[in-house]
């Protein structure tokens, strides 16, 4: 333990009966609703209540202050343990709130939700997100402080916090957490601290059955300030010494080259007579007569239900007032700055908004015809490269894969610590190039984290077969509506000799199945550019770009009958029409297909066959048109219909309609040059010539009236966000 040099704790007998009043409560809103999980709610009263009335910089009345720490609940199960304290702290939460309790169209749902409850700052619940989530906000409030205050005094700027996790035994067992972490103490983030709560219980009851390493050596390992507070005292005896994990909580908050953590020894539950230690109390609730005798243990009568005495509510909600005060102060820190840094503070009102600076796109690349091409992971990075200087928002990297995925924007340094720095990657703990390592899963969290945290706008890349790695995270970023980008290179067969380990066959389509995410496949180096711009103007959605590794044609735009590029942002459009009126077939191609699809129209011309080829960069941004401009692209009167994509046709079929056909690849690859593959594979030219007579025949033989392109259901929300 580190010595303690901290101030004495003001601990009071009020305090006491708060903290009492929150295991209550606990306890009353999982019996209402009949489930939920308790018991960590209640042996972590008095930590959660220590930050949030005693540590933390923050003010209940204004959520989104620029200046205040960040709390993560990575335990999101245990979610009355933040719920309860934003209703004591006055965050908007009232006792009957608690009272619904998972319940339809309450603020409070099973687990915390982004943009839905007021001081809750991450959606969490999977196990492990948080962490990562967390450690997302710190390198983020490295990278503004660079952008905005880069020689303040380390600790003593404006835009300095604190960014506070309460993690679970479930969560560090969880590998997402452990690539975070890693990652963490390699960046030596010495704004973050985490709080593990050791209780050593799971649903499985205790984790002896599948837990047994030393934690708090990991961490140790990581690079992390590693502090052990043990409220059991080894077994012989359980006392919440509070004052033991403030000075724990000052000890963090001192080493600023280190991210710190703290391992404290709990016993769930505390103080239910027979259900403590358990996992019975991890995730159901204690039962009538447990939680009366509990009250009894406290001192409470065990007839009343959701008891708040006045004289608590009134001293948790001072926070109200000491909240005001910080802000106030700091707001006149904030004014002297703006005054000082004009050129700062316009970044940051534009940065807040998140806003785009005017001209912008005029920096965006642009490629003259070109029948060789060029791949789009390299027209990609050609956008980064240009686009870097107009916009110091925009920093990502790879997960160790940086030369293939182009995203090092040429010019730009690292983010690291210098001492880290290497021949290939210089930089400085200000630089912008991220670098992830071969931790996938643990990139995503913490792009969220980045982007939760409110000021820019992150990517990172890997490629398209290992965004299965990443998926929970993507998940949750179209849940909570981030602007995240991510880089999917090497996006089917075409990258050739790897083979099918290596090579995504279902990819797209089962990353198109996840509502509120925008899959983005360009087919050629303009439209890439054109799809980076679109990205960057949604500020509500994820995106991710899937590009090709093999050079695709770079077509003509505006001439030869070619459009040009100014719809690609409507996510499908005709991109070279037929020849005399109305088409007699639709090819519809994505990616490194839409070549074949242009080929294709040439050899149906020849046999007096009509065929417009219609690049679908995106389905969801089609889905998003209205009627009257879908219709210009895939008449409804026009049934018959060919996609093409290298991967399977699960997300065409609602496209091509009732005569359509796909051309597709409905099994895994195999590692040969990427040219033989199309060939062998039957993704070529002559399939979708044929896969055109078919569809057109079909079409003959249906009668009535045609069949427009069907609309996926679309977006996140749910029906009880909508109500």
């Amino acid at each position: 333990m580190t010595e303690n040099t901290s101030p004495k704790l003001e601990w009071t007998e009020l305090d006491q009966h708060a903290v009492d009043t929150v295991r209550v409560l606990a306890m009353d809103a999982v019996e209402k609703v009949g489930n939920g999980h308790p018991g960590t709610a209640m042996s972590l009263a008095p930590a959660a209540y220590l930050l949030f009335q005693k540590v933390m910089r923050h003010n209940p009345a204004d959520p989104h202050w620029p200046g205040r720490d960040r709390f993560v609940l990575s335990a999101g199960h245990s979610s009355l343990t933040l719920y309860i304290q934003l209703y004591l702290a006055g965050f908007g939460l009232e006792l009957d709130d608690l009272k619904s309790l998972r319940t339809w169209g309450s603020k409070t749902p099973g687990h915390p939700e982004y943009r839905h409850t007021d001081g809750v700052e991450t959606t969490t619940g999977p196990l492990g997100q948080g962490v990562g989530n967390a450690v997302g906000m710190a390198m983020a409030a490295r990278r503004e402080r660079g952008l905005l205050e880069p020689d303040a005094p380390h600790g003593e700027g404006l835009f300095d916090h604190q960014v506070y996790v309460i993690a679970s035994d479930g969560d560090l067992e969880e590998g997402v957490s452990a690539e975070a972490s890693s990652l963490a103490g390699h960046q030596q983030l010495g704004n973050l601290t985490v709080i593990y709560d050791a209780n050593k219980i799971s649903i499985e009851d205790d984790t002896n059955i599948a837990f047994s390493e030393d934690v708090a050596a990991r961490y140790a390992a990581y690079g992390w300030h590693v502090q052990d507070v043990d409220w059991t005292n080894g077994g012989t005896g359980y006392e919440e010494n509070v004052q033991a994990l403030y000075d724990a909580l000052e000890a963090a908050k001192a080493v600023t080259d280190k991210p710190s953590f703290i391992r404290l020894h709990t016993i769930i539950g505390w103080p239910a007579p027979t259900k403590q230690n358990t996992g019975k109390i991890h995730g159901s609730a204690l039962g009538a007569d447990e939680v009366a005798a509990t009250k009894k243990v406290l001192g409470w009568d065990p007839e009343q239900s959701f008891q708040v005495a006045d004289d608590v509510i009134a001293h948790t909600r001072q926070a109200l007032d000491r909240g005001k005060a910080l802000e106030d102060a700091w707001n006149t820190r904030f004014d002297a700055w703006k005054t000082a840094n004009a050129d700062g503070a316009a970044l940051l009102e534009r940065l807040s908004k998140r806003e785009l600076p005017a001209g912008w796109k005029d920096a965006l690349p642009s490629w003259e015809a070109d029948a060789k091409g060029v791949a789009t992971r390299a027209a990609s990075g050609d956008v980064l490269t240009k686009l870097s200087p107009e916009l110091p928002e925009l920093w990502g990297g790879s997960a160790d894969l940086a030369g293939s995925n182009n995203t090092t924007p040429k010019g730009q340094p690292s983010f690291i610590p210098a001492e880290h720095a290497t021949k290939e990657f210089q930089g400085d703990e200000y630089g912008r190039v991220l670098h992830f390592g071969i931790r996938e899963h643990g990139m995503g969290a913490v792009l969220n984290g980045i982007a939760l945290h409110g000021l820019t706008r992150p990517y990172g890349g890997t490629f398209l077969v290992f965004s299965d790695y990443m998926r929970p995270s993507v998940r949750l970023a179209a849940l909570m509506k981030l602007p995240v980008t991510y880089v999917w290179t090497h996006d089917s067969i075409g990258l050739g000799e790897d083979g099918p380990t290596h090579q995504p066959v279902e990819h797209l389509s089962a990353l198109r199945a996840i509502p509120g995410l925008d899959v983005v496949r360009p087919g050629d180096a303009n439209e890439t550019a054109a799809a980076w711009a679109t990205i960057l103007e949604h500020t509500d959605r994820p995106a991710g770009l899937a590009l090709t590794r093999q050079n695709v044609p770079t077509f003509p735009r505006g001439t030869d009958g070619f459009a040009t590029t100014e719809n690609v942002h409507k996510g499908g459009y005709v991109l070279i029409d037929a020849e005399g009126g109305t088409p007699d077939v639709v090819l519809i191609g994505t990616g490194s297909e839409l070549q074949i699809a242009v080929e294709a129209r040439g050899k149906l011309a020849e046999e007096g066959i009509k065929a417009r080829v219609v690049s679908m960069v995106s389905r969801e941004w089609f889905d998003e048109q209205d009627d009257a401009y879908r219709e210009t692209v895939i008449p409804a009167a026009v049934r018959a219909r060919v996609s093409v994509e290298a991967g399977i046709a699960q997300s065409w079929h609602a496209v091509v309609g009732d005569a359509g056909r796909c051309v597709s690849l409905e099994h895994y690859g195999a590692s040969a040059a990427y040219q033989t593959l199309y060939d062998e594979f039957g993704i070529t030219t002559a399939a979708v010539v044929q896969a055109a007579k078919d569809s057109i025949a079909a079409a003959a033989a249906i009668s009535g009236p045609g069949v427009p392109p069907k609309r996926a259901a679309a977006g996140p929300v749910g029906p009880a966000d909508a109500s």
